[in-house]
């Protein structure tokens, strides 16, 4: 079993850090990130480098530079909006990343990524540690210690909180008496990417009574007076590539979808998922894109392929998941199964046409470049008879 990171209170940062050599913070702008730099400024840390990684967020980002500079810290934001869609979320689409059917997995996506980002940038400072905010009600806390560990992260790394959770009130007021109060107003916790909008904790902690403020909901706030309409979605060799015949590159495709898909109100997802110990905490998400990019794809993936290779492909699909979800994207075993997906998306090529209504959607046409779906029963039909009765009444046959 490895060793737990080595930072997972504030003690061990008073204790194995020195105070004047370089400190990587992971910064979203949210609440627990500020705190953590009101700790370091007040602990005497000289210079904090707070990174913001760019993977389509929504939720903070105005809040960003007004905290950091605040709070004495150097914000650098790295913008990787393609390497996100290119490298996490495509390969999620081939495998089908939908948590126990529950809803499409998100954060286990962005934190690897972020967990590079941060690692490399903190080599290129020779920084001596990669400090996190995750606590142990966020699956976050397993998924970047995994990562950076994965990595083979030469500091020390962890979350503050993993030791030492903070009250969220005590947060906010030691933050309003520093003169930081920009997020005073927030009820709940909230992440973002160009794939997902997620809410949890706070006013939604309670999985007996979680009604949802509208409010919350962006991109599937339903249009009023909206009219059904339809839409066509392509995939060439697993990679969704247009709309309405219209190549467009992947950012901006997910990013077009989550607009015209979410005004039927579509793609809201909620479910309970599991901590390190089985206790189960309770997501709420909206991803209309992943909504219609998933169902696209399993319906070109059942045109082009097998039914003996889909069984075992669904079946690896959550084995994919769960290596995913367990902090092991940089593992051999998600590796490995992710080789097994990319065969199979390199078959996937075709178009489904869908009708948009509210609430939900029908498919009108489901178009395979090399399709092993009939068009023509009937025709088939006579042609598998003549087919058989040619071959029995060969002298081969006969023999």
């Amino acid at each position: 079993m490895s060793a737990p990171p080595a930072l997972r209170s504030f003690h061990n940062i008073a204790s194995k850090l020195d105070r004047h050599s370089p400190v990587v913070t992971l910064f979203s702008g949210g609440l627990d990130s500020a705190f953590l730099l009101l700790r370091l400024r007040e602990m005497g840390f000289t210079d904090v480098h707070a990174v913001s990684v760019d993977v389509g967020e929504a939720e903070t980002g105005d809040y960003k530079a007004q905290v950091a500079e605040a709070l004495d810290a150097k914000l650098h934001v790295f913008d990787c909006r393609e390497r996100f869609a290119r490298d996490f979320v495509a390969p999620a689409i081939s495998a089908q990343a939908v948590y126990l059917d529950l809803h499409p997995v998100s954060s286990s996506l962005s934190r690897p990524l972020i967990a590079q980002c941060a690692a490399e940038f903190a080599h290129s400072l020779g920084a001596q540690a990669v400090l996190h905010t995750a606590n142990r009600s966020q699956n976050t806390l397993r998924r970047l210690n995994g990562a950076l560990r994965s990595l083979g992260y030469a500091g020390l790394y962890g979350s503050p909180y993993d030791l030492d959770p903070v009250d969220r009130t005590e947060k906010q007021s030691e933050l309003a008496a520093a003169g930081v109060d920009l997020l005073k107003d927030r009820s709940i916790s909230g992440d973002s990417n160009l794939w997902c909008r997620e809410f949890e904790s706070g006013i939604l902690d309670d999985p007996e009574d979680h009604r949802v403020p509208d409010e919350l909901f962006r991109w599937s706030a339903v249009q009023e007076g909206v009219t059904p309409s339809a839409i066509s979605v392509g995939i060439e060799s697993g990679i969704p590539v247009s709309i309405n015949g219209c190549r467009v590159p992947l950012v901006e495709l997910i990013s077009e979808l989550n607009r015209h898909v979410g005004v039927y109100g579509i793609g809201r997802y909620s479910g309970l998922e599991h901590l390190d110990h089985g206790e189960k905490v309770l997501e709420l998400r909206e991803m209309p894109a992943a909504w219609i990019l998933l169902r696209t794809y399993r319906h070109l993936e059942a045109a082009c392929l097998d039914a003996e290779l889909l069984r075992e492909k669904q079946h690896l699909e959550q084995v994919w998941v769960r290596e995913a979800l367990e902090g092991r994207w940089f593992g051999d075993l998600r590796l490995c199964v992710q080789a097994f997906m990319d065969v199979c998306a390199g078959r996937t090529t075709g178009t489904v046409t869908w009708e948009l209504r509210r609430g939900g959607a029908d498919t009108r046409a489901i178009k395979a470049s090399h399709p092993l779906y009939l068009r023509d029963r009937e025709s088939w039909e006579k042609q598998s008879i003549e087919a058989e009765s040619g071959a029995l009444g060969s002298p081969s046959a006969r023999a």
